[in-house]
This record gives C-alpha cells, structure tokens and sequence, in this order.
C-alpha cells in the first residue's frame, strides 16, 4: 500500500469502529507500520493526528447522543469512553465548554446583547457575566441576533446602551482599556489554536494563512486555518482579518472584503 491508500484504510476503519476506541498500535497494525512512522503519512493526508481523527468521531457521537437527550454518563459510556469524566476532558479540550453546557445549549444562562455604531458601521455584541461571546458587523436593516446554536436556549435581554459602552471600549483608538476585555469562545481544538495565533498577530500587521498554520504547528493545513478564521464569531477582538492570502490579495472576510480593507488601514494608520 502506498500512503495515502494506508491513511484511507484507517479513516475507514475508524468510522465504523471508533466506538471500541482503537489504540494507535491498531491503526499502525492496520497500515502495516510502526506507531512513529503512522503519524507523518497520516496527518499529512488527513491533516491530523490518527489520534486527533478518533477525537473527533467521538465527540460528534457524543454530541448526538447528547442532543437527543441521552445523559451525560450515557453517551459517555455509549461513545467508548470508561466515564463522564473523560468525556469531560474531551468536551474542555476540543471545543472548550463542558458536556453539560453543550446539552443544555445555554439553558439558565443570561446573554445580553445590543447593537451599536462603530467606525466600521454598526454591530452587534452579545455577552455574558464571564465575557463577550459574540461580536458581528450587521447591515443597517438587522435588529434580531443570531447566536450560534450552543447559545439557543439561553436568555436573551437586549441592553444597546451598554452595548454602546463595550463599543467605546473596543473601538477606542486611544487604546486606553482600564482592564482586558474577557471572551468566552467556543471552538474546535484546531480553531482554539488558531484564534490564540491570531491574537499573537501585533496590530497593523499582517500574515498568510500559511504562516499561522506553520505558527500553530500544522505547516500545510493553510485551508483549515483559513476555515477557522471563517469560523471566529467575534469580530476584530480576534483579528482574523489580519490574515491575507499568500499572493497578498485582500478577500474572504465573512464581514466583507471592503470592511476588512479599512480595518487593515485604521489599523496601520494608528
């Protein structure tokens, strides 16, 4: 077998076995390789770790037991796991919030939100008492919020005054903060990594998607880097439109290509 015929063995392996959670010796015993000479021909045509994939399968599953109402201990034990304990760890580690918060989507959580002006046209930001955890330009015509789906049974009160503030704050070209501003995200682990470089990129500067994805340690992974910025819902506090193509075209901000331009320029102005 050649590699790629190798890794395409394992992927399918994996799908219709990852509920036993195979070791990594299997998978290596299933390409006829060693565990150290697995993991380069693998993450090189899947773009992870053997390790990272059966992760991944096995929270999807979790997370479709918990949507059905299953409980925690059950998809736990149903997904492979020995405990709600290391379904915990995984939840923490790949996407940053508990099992419990995923099955109850915000339930019992207070989200307050509002629109408001900013050099870049108006926005709306919504939050939490442990941090912002969404910030999107909006056209002139959008007066409801759409919150991603973790967020869906929360309670939401709308407060544009205070929404108003946190503008002043985050847009103040004086950069006069008299303490940090707290995010509360949710992401992959792959999309935490790459939220976290942007946040390294200093402002008025620039980098490629291929940059960050060497910076986070996955030289070639430009494409899930660039899908990942395409991912982040917080506007400009995590800078993903500081990040161009390789060629320096400026295009594929979520927000707009003619937005992402002016932020690039206030930016370098200042």
């Amino acid at each position: 077998m050649n590699d790629y015929h190798r890794v395409e063995k394992i992927i399918n392996y994996l799908d219709q076995n990852h509920l036993s959670q195979p070791s990594v010796a299997e998978m290596a015993s299933l390409a006829d390789l060693s565990e150290s000479h697995l993991h380069r021909p693998f993450q090189r045509w899947a773009g992870i770790t053997p390790k990272a994939f059966l992760k991944y399968l096995t929270i999807a599953h979790a997370k479709n037991l918990l949507d059905q109402s299953t409980s925690v201990l059950d998809a736990a034990i149903d997904s492979g796991l020995s405990g709600p304990g290391r379904l915990h760890d995984l939840f923490v580690t790949m996407n940053a919030i508990s099992p419990g918060e995923y099955k109850t989507k915000g339930d019992g959580i207070d989200v307050t939100f509002g629109t408001a002006e900013t050099p870049f046209g108006r926005c709306q930001i919504a939050w939490t008492k442990r941090g912002i955890c969404h910030l999107a330009f909006v056209d002139d015509q959008e007066t409801t919020i759409s919150l991603p789906n973790w967020w869906s049974r929360a309670f939401l009160r709308q407060d544009d005054r205070e929404a108003e503030q946190f503008s002043a704050q985050i847009f103040n070209s004086e950069k006069s903060l008299t303490e940090p501003l707290k995010l509360l995200v949710h992401g992959t682990g792959f999309q935490l990594k790459a939220w976290r470089a942007l946040l390294r990129i200093p402002e008025g500067q620039l980098s490629s998607y291929g940059k960050l994805a060497e910076t986070i340690g996955s030289p070639g992974a430009s494409r899930a880097v660039g899908t990942a910025c395409g991912a982040n819902t917080i506007a400009y506090l995590i800078p993903c439109h500081r990040v161009i193509q390789q060629t320096g075209v400026v295009k594929g901000y979520r927000w707009g290509a003619a937005r992402k331009k002016a932020l690039l320029a206030y930016e370098s102005a200042d």
